[in-house]
């Protein structure tokens, strides 16, 4: 019997290797409301990579 692995949640360092920008870039994003959101674990932002996918595949069908 197999047992799912919980979802990995991304750090701020994951996400921005993922998207290929500089974390402050992500912190201005999330202070201006514009970038992928994030949620806080105590003082720590975490992503869920699915939303961050979604997110990124959305600004492409923007531009």
């Amino acid at each position: 019997m197999t047992t799912a692995q919980p979802l990995k949640l991304w750090t701020v360092e994951d996400v921005s290797a993922y998207l290929g920008v500089p974390i402050q870039t992500l912190y201005t994003w999330r202070k201006r409301r514009i970038g992928p959101p994030a949620g806080r674990v105590g003082r720590h932002l975490r992503y869920d990579p699915d939303v961050v996918r979604a997110w990124f595949a959305d600004q492409s069908k923007a531009a």
